[in-house]
């Protein structure tokens, strides 16, 4: 057993927005963070949007408390008194816990990030941030599916490293652009389902309007088809006449 350590003063807070008759469950967040007024500013924001928020100050009871309360997402310091961060998230990685960790640190270096990522978390900020963008990233972890949260995509025969960025398949290894890497991380997320250009443009290249008129989509599909259906090989990503395209593993 943990040593307990003495609660911090904020330990716990309910949202203000009470939930009506009807109303979804409220979100349940567990942030530990050592620094009061930070922590404060956190679990003030959240509260206000309506996430039931609970605070440790220190590694060892952080632990003990995602051990014991289940939340729905967790907000790590990467440094801690007690325990550090990291070896909070990767003690509840061993423990086969897959709650969503947004990571908090000043160290913002790509290193720092990586390691943080491979780790456990799933998201990475650097500090300071503004708490608007902090509420924005919990937001889309909690709006992620379970399998979304894995760091490696296996659809078919197609393998996707998030943190290393690299793409096979089977034994050959894919050489992606940038986009070429997002839209099939798109696609591979989606399998199975009929993605629309309109879909595409907004999901992968964040159009907030889609033109009339253009082949962005076309050209580049065509480029990533290339690439991923090799000669000889059975063809994975299919064009929908007049609709749009499909990753299919299954034939």
């Amino acid at each position: 057993m943990s040593p307990r350590v003495a609660e911090p003063t904020l330990p716990h807070r309910a949202p203000k927005r009470s939930a009506g008759r009807g109303a979804r469950i409220m979100n349940r967040i567990l942030l530990i963070e050592d620094d009061a007024e930070t922590a404060e500013a956190i679990v003030a924001e959240l509260a206000d949007r309506g996430f039931e928020v609970q605070w440790s100050a220190n590694g060892v009871d952080g632990l003990d408390r995602a051990r014991a309360s289940s939340p729905d997402a967790m907000i790590v310091d990467r440094m801690l008194p007690g325990m550090d961060g990291l070896t909070v998230i990767e003690a509840l990685r061993k423990d086969q816990v897959r709650t969503p960790v947004l990571v908090l640190s000043a160290l913002g270096a790509v290193d720092d990030r990586v390691r943080g990522l491979r780790m456990g978390g799933d998201d990475y900020l650097t500090k300071p941030f503004a708490i608007i963008e902090l509420v924005a990233r919990i937001e889309a972890l909690l709006r992620r599916p379970i399998d979304s949260r894995e760091t490696i995509l296996h659809v078919g025969p197609l393998e996707l490293d998030l943190i290393e960025r690299t793409a096979r398949r089977g034994e050959r290894e894919l050489d992606l652009l940038p986009r070429e890497f997002r839209l099939l991380e798109y696609m591979m997320r989606r399998n199975e389902q009929l993605l629309t250009r309109a879909m595409l443009l907004e999901e992968v290249w964040n159009y907030k309007f889609v033109p009339a008129t253009t082949n962005l989509i076309d050209v580049h599909m065509g480029r990533l088809r290339h690439k991923v259906d090799g000669p000889g090989e059975v063809p994975l990503i299919h064009n929908v006449r007049g609709s749009g395209f499909v990753l299919r593993s299954r034939q």
